[in-house]
């Protein structure tokens, strides 16, 4: 209707009806109200010795969660889309091996039921208006990692947020993966104004991507402490343990010394602040 202040659009997340901070658990971790977390790891499940592997050198550099992508929506029909169930094993497998919780993107509601050992389903850019999907996550209790799409506005991704949250889960991780601009050096432009907006019009944690956001490997470092001094509440970065070799997104990933090297500096930045 038009008159209605846009706060009043989503109620669930906004701010100004919800002052207090959600505060997402998952196992250990715990990511808002002043709690980080990182999350580490492929682009695309590869094989078990692929995945355990990164699991491994992420967790020793600090990371809090797992990522792996099994499902993965992809630009191309003839591209690599994941290993799928096979890819949600392996990180199950990663998961008993290192005791990591584990991210993974979910594309379908037709899926759910092959997400049941994943900690916290992502729903890509692609999918950040995939009512059906965010209506159906809604109504489960895990943890939902929302990313906004390349071509949506904060309040758009707002309202995402809002359709899950309305149906009764208010474990939502709001994520910036950059948005498409006219800037042809990198893959998107990385909105970290973003950060703090989000921040003060909801209540949701709000994180950073710099990995899908830039596209190349040696932007991330700079983008992920930018994002941390930003007063994000988290990173999601990919590491991948041969990049030149990887199935999906090879350029942006950092192999693992490169990601214990920003670790250590993202955990410098946030003694400071």
């Amino acid at each position: 209707m038009y008159g209605i202040e846009i706060d009043e659009q989503y109620r669930c997340c906004n701010r100004i009806h919800n002052p207090e901070d959600i505060i997402v658990k998952i196992g250990s971790a715990e990511i808002g109200g002043g709690h980080f977390c990182m999350i580490a790891g492929p682009c695309s499940v590869e094989s078990e010795e692929q995945i355990v592997g990164i699991a491994n050198e992420v967790k020793k550099a600090g990371a809090d969660l797992l990522r792996g992508g099994a499902f993965k929506p992809r630009t191309s029909p003839y591209d690599f889309a994941g290993l799928k169930a096979e890819g949600l094993r392996l990180l199950s497998i990663a998961k008993k091996e290192t005791g990591l919780p584990i991210v993974s993107e979910i594309m379908s509601p037709r899926d759910l039921e092959l997400f049941e050992d994943v900690d916290v389903l992502q729903v890509g850019a692609r999918n950040m208006q995939n009512f059906e999907l965010l209506n159906e996550l809604g109504m489960i209790h895990k943890p939902i990692l929302l990313k906004r799409g390349p071509g949506n506005t904060v309040n758009e991704l707002l309202m995402s947020a809002e359709y899950i949250m309305s149906k009764g889960n208010r474990q939502v991780i709001l994520c910036e993966r950059g948005i498409r601009t006219f800037c042809e050096h990198t893959r998107n432009t990385l909105d970290l104004s973003a950060v703090p907006l989000l921040k003060g019009l909801s209540c949701l944690p709000v994180i950073v991507d710099p990995s899908h956001a830039t596209g190349i490997s040696r932007l991330v470092p700079p983008m992920a402490l930018a994002a941390v001094a930003g007063g994000a509440d988290g990173l999601m970065i990919e590491v991948h343990n041969d990049p030149e070799k990887a199935l999906c997104d090879g350029p942006q990933a950092l192999r693992p010394e490169e990601y214990a090297a920003v670790a250590e500096k993202v955990r410098q930045i946030r003694a400071v602040l």
